[in-house]
């Protein structure tokens, strides 16, 4: 007799964990299906461990800056391996806490590879044997991988993708970077702060892509001080890979194909859903090149059948993951016959994105270029942090915020920060966004003194012609 539960979640990531949470917490029997660790690529070798990464090298940053603070830091260097080690007990940490809240919330954990077998029922495969779950509900969350290139095939060796770049051996002394998606630049970032000699390359005609072409246009000037070479617009022909490094050919934006030699290379160009053997044919699941079509609340086509995160059409973050596993396991309990949950589609336009290199970059809505496309007339405000007192005391003068409104209704169509601690202050756009606001709502809204979030009110005056400290 299988097992037999309420919802039965495959996958254990941002999006899966919280969907077993939430569907627990609304009093539903469920259990969770992951074939490796708990926490899934986020926690474990994604999100979570590289921001730690990332906070050694602007330490380590820092450091070697010292002077400008006035301060003195002798013979500053830095260990790898003890950095890599900081990361590896980071992630641990968060594993557990998953575990335990698994535990809390009395959620049954299968560990095995899961396969749909026929609507409302799993298989599960381990090395102790294979069993079968049943339950009325079921949430596909299987997550992603990172995109191959046909020709610069991953060894863990020279060739690496963003788990062999988490736990490196040595070293790079000289990195080549394929893509400037947030984990391309991010890779970029860490390895340049650490003492790569680092070179980007993307195929489109600027860095960040996704982004407002003022920020793509900052963060590469910005990028380029620090010592990195930028090339878009352009493309790897070819990668040779040896004994001591990769030959590449490059071809530049003007149609010039040069030869470079690298230590490693870093391939960043997206990722592939984890959807080829999970059993989607088995019971008729519809999707396009792996991606699992659903509607607002995570239904695929077949009922029962339930997809969230990287599986489902993008963006692929993890906030979204989880926000769309609250949905879903919302929309089951109703389904189930409870009153008492409203679930809501989610509204893409307020999903924030966020990427941790240095300086930072955070946004959320439409680009300049994009609410234009869409037939708005807008306002536009920009204010730079060099204008912003608390900014400057930290010795982090590089950056601005950009802020799109509708001049119509003053609805705040979009907002752009680059520079230091942005990934934090965005939320406060994603929630006036949220709430509908337009810029009467943000103009008389009190900011602390000094705060760089300052930065974000003289942004909005300056679209209305009212900034003062500029």
């Amino acid at each position: 007799m299988a097992d037999a539960y309420d919802l039965i979640v495959l996958g254990s990531g941002p999006g899966g964990y919280v969907a077993a949470i939430r569907a627990s917490q609304l009093g539903l029997k469920v259990a969770i299906v992951e074939r490796e660790l708990l926490g899934g690529i986020c926690l474990n070798w994604g999100c979570i461990p590289t921001k730690a990464l990332l906070r050694s090298a602007e330490i380590f940053h820092h450091m070697k800056h010292a002077k400008s603070f006035g301060l003195e830091a002798m013979g500053v260097s830095a260990d790898l391996s003890a950095v890599v080690a900081r990361s590896r007990g980071v992630a641990k940490q968060l594993n557990q806490g998953v575990t335990h809240l698994m535990k809390k919330n009395k959620i049954a954990v299968h560990m095995g590879e899961g396969r749909l077998v026929a609507p409302g029922k799993l298989a599960v495969k381990s090395d102790k044997g294979e069993v079968e779950l049943s339950a009325k509900h079921i949430i596909v969350a299987t997550g992603a991988r990172a995109r191959d290139l046909p020709f610069a095939k991953a060894d863990g060796k020279r060739v690496w993708t963003y788990r062999h770049a988490m736990t490196p051996t040595e070293m790079p002394e000289r990195l080549l970077v394929i893509g400037s998606g947030a984990i391309g630049i991010e890779f970029a970032s860490f390895y340049n702060d650490m003492g790569a000699e680092v070179t980007v390359v993307e195929m489109m005609d600027r860095i960040v892509p996704v982004e407002d072409a003022d920020v793509s246009a900052f963060l590469e000037k910005a990028l380029k001080k620090q010592g990195m070479t930028i090339m878009t617009g352009a493309g790897v022909e070819a990668l040779d890979v040896t004994g001591s490094g990769v030959k590449a050919k490059l071809k530049a934006k003007d149609g010039k194909v040069s030869e470079a030699e690298f230590s490693h290379v870093i391939v960043a160009v997206g990722i592939v859903p984890n959807t080829e053997t999970i059993g989607l044919e088995a019971v008729g699941v519809k999707a396009e090149r792996g991606i699992i079509a659903i509607d607002g609340l995570c239904r695929t086509n077949v009922p029962g059948i339930w997809a969230i995160g990287d599986v489902t059409p993008g963006p692929w973050l993890a906030h979204k993951a989880s926000h769309e596993g609250v949905i879903a396991a919302e929309a089951i309990a109703q389904a189930l016959g409870n009153k008492d949950v409203h679930p809501h589609a989610m509204d893409k336009a307020n999903i924030p994105g966020c990427t941790y290199c240095h300086p930072q970059v955070a946004s959320v809505g439409l680009t300049e270029a994009k609410a234009v496309e869409a037939g708005y007339e807008v306002k536009v405000g920009t204010f730079p942090f060099v204008g912003n007192g608390k900014a400057i005391a930290l010795g982090e003068s590089e950056g601005f915020v950009k802020t799109v409104f509708d001049a119509k209704t003053g609805e705040l169509l979009g907002a752009h920060m680059v520079g230091a601690e942005v990934t934090e202050m965005i939320q406060g756009y994603v929630v006036g966004k949220t709430l509908e606001t337009t810029e009467a709502e943000l103009i008389n809204t009190v900011f602390p003194h000094p705060t760089i979030s300052e930065a974000m009110h003289e942004s909005v005056l300056a679209a209305y012609g009212r900034a003062l400290h500029i």
